[in-house]
């Protein structure tokens, strides 16, 4: 999430009442969670395993809850709870803004598309042109659509990232200050669920297709041309190449790459990253042809007891 405008150290501070360490006018121009950190952004890090990657990386600000040695051209804001800041920022920068109506005239909607009955278009979305949104799609504030899409009933995009920080009283929720970015030519099925960004963007490229009933976590990253089959689960900030098949009940964990032309069969458990051009299935995923000569040799088994039991 870039920042309208540049803020500086003190001004950022002040608006969460933090120490920090740094020039008054060191310039922050955003903030954004580890993996999509650029130059000028505010990363947040509130446990010691992860103060070393959050201090060498590409972030300029680091909200830390503990003063620690500051990397040279990198500023610090420490902060008792991190966690709680980071929120805070987030309802600064992108507050919750009630709309005012169904489709929200701070929306812009391109030539030739058609908005069926009963649909919600939050604030500040855009939709490109030639696009058809049937009835009962909700569209959340601040999603970009691009040409020729086509969105199936029931559709949620831009709901808010499943990211909880586990407290004695309860789960925490990152507040998410992101969105929905889908590209050109895509098309998504019924009652799929694609959720924001944390503070960066959850995309759907160019030409992809996506079937009934997917869900998609906050932040990933779908390529171009892939085919995504109905019942799929995409867990946050997953890389999915271009080119890529999921067939039916494929679960996918977090943080992982699945590389371009990778085909996995239905009910395949994703659990690490997958080589491209090659076909997965089982869970764990595995090759998927290595996976089925260990099912007929399972199948086999009790047989080949019996014979060494005589």
């Amino acid at each position: 999430m870039k920042f309208p405008v540049p803020y500086t150290l003190k001004q950022i501070a002040t608006i969460i009442n933090s120490e920090y360490i740094g020039e008054d006018d060191f310039p922050v121009l955003g903030m954004n969670e580890i993996h999509v950190v650029e130059k000028g952004d505010i990363v947040f890090v509130d446990h010691p395993k992860y103060y070393d990657k959050a201090l060498n990386s590409e972030a300029s600000i680091v909200l830390i809850n503990r003063e620690v040695e500051c990397p040279e051209g990198k500023a610090l804001l420490v902060s008792d709870d991190p966690f709680r800041d980071f929120n805070a920022l987030t309802s600064f920068f992108k507050p919750f803004a009630k709309a005012a109506s169904a489709i929200s005239s701070s929306s812009v909607i391109g030539k030739g598309t058609i908005v069926q009955p009963n649909c919600f278009i939050g604030n500040n979305v855009t939709i490109g042109d030639n696009c058809l949104i049937h009835s009962n799609v909700s569209i959340y504030d601040n999603c970009i659509i691009g040409n020729n899409v086509t969105i199936h009933a029931g559709t949620v995009l831009g709901s808010d990232a499943f990211y909880y920080k586990n407290r004695p009283e309860g789960f925490d929720k990152l507040l998410s200050g992101g969105r929905v970015v889908i590209e050109d030519n895509v098309d998504i099925g019924a009652l799929c669920t694609i959720d924001n960004g944390v503070t960066g963007d959850t995309t759907i490229k160019k030409g992809t297709k996506i079937d009934n009933q997917v869900q998609v976590g906050h932040d990933t990253v779908i390529g171009e041309r892939c085919l995504i089959a109905s019942q799929t689960g995409i867990a946050g900030c997953v890389i999915i190449e271009d080119e890529v098949t999921l067939w039916g009940q494929v679960g996918v964990r977090s943080g992982i790459t699945i590389g371009k032309k990778a085909i996995v069969l239905a009910q395949t458990g994703v659990a690490k990253s997958l080589e491209g051009g090659k076909s997965f299935f089982g869970s764990p995923a595995e090759e998927s042809r290595e996976k089925m000569k260990q099912l007929a040799i399972a199948k086999q088994m009790p047989s080949i007891l019996k014979r060494i039991d005589k």
